[in-house]
């Protein structure tokens, strides 16, 4: 009988660690066009392409297509905690969903 529940909670386990963790954001540019955002893993899916993420300096998470030497100078800067999604282009305000 413990054998099986044990085997039980195991599987559980591991179903639940096979499930993949997303965000999805919604943001909103200075002219207030409307885009989807999505963080999965070490990518970001934005504007119909996918950006690897280059790392962190504070709270600031960065991301590129490829990513450069210097991390502050990938094409997008993201501050999950204000929502800020800056490039050299544009300045996105993002809400998770």
């Amino acid at each position: 009988m413990y054998k099986t529940i044990t085997l039980v909670i195991l599987s559980i386990g591991l179903m639940a660690c096979e499930r993949e963790t997303y965000t999805t954001w919604s943001c909103v540019d200075s002219s207030g066009s409307k885009s989807t955002m999505v963080l999965k893993k070490a990518q970001m899916q934005f504007q119909d392409r996918q950006y690897d993420y280059c790392g962190s300096l504070g709270p600031v998470s960065y991301f590129d297509l490829k990513c450069p030497a210097q991390t502050k100078d990938s094409i997008y800067s993201f501050t999950p905690d204000s929502g800020k999604l800056i490039s050299s282009a544009n300045e996105f305000q993002c809400n998770a969903l």
